[in-house]
């Protein structure tokens, strides 16, 4: 229990420093704040519902996370990749390494999955300018 409410106190306080930055829409600043909300989600979904209250808190947290810290433009793909990160991170890392292992296998899903759903969002965003000024260009009136 005191593991927990370490983690707890220590992600909530790393989570403020982020969240007073998290203007730029930044991949590491993001994968960061994902991954912190889900071990804060694990743990608080843990002491309510078991393994299975840790799952599903494992990945509100990182879809939360991931959420405060993208840019408007990229912040649905970035939850959606921390929560699916932080849901199934947990599964294999308890599976692995039993509950310390569950809260290492979140962070690291939520991280990973974040900063890949905020990558692809900001490339489709990219792909969709160029094609945009592709157009444009040839355009004659």
């Amino acid at each position: 229990m005191k593991l927990n409410a370490l983690l707890i106190s220590t992600s909530l306080a790393v989570a403020s420093m982020f969240t007073v930055t998290a203007h730029a829409d930044n991949t590491t600043r993001v994968a960061a704040a994902s991954a912190l909300g889900s071990v804060a989600g694990t743990a608080i979904g843990k002491n309510m519902g078991g393994n299975t209250g840790a799952t599903i808190g494992a990945a509100l947290g990182g879809a939360g996370g991931a959420a405060v810290a993208s840019d408007r433009r990229n912040r649905t793909e970035s939850a959606i990749g921390g929560a699916i990160g932080g849901g199934a991170g947990y599964t294999v890392g308890k599976s692995m390494g039993g509950t310390n292992g569950g809260y290492v296998g979140s962070a690291l899903g939520a991280a990973g999955g974040a900063a890949l759903g905020n990558k692809i969002a900001k490339d489709k965003a990219h792909s969709s300018k160029s094609k945009h000024r592709k157009y444009k260009k040839h355009r004659h009136h």
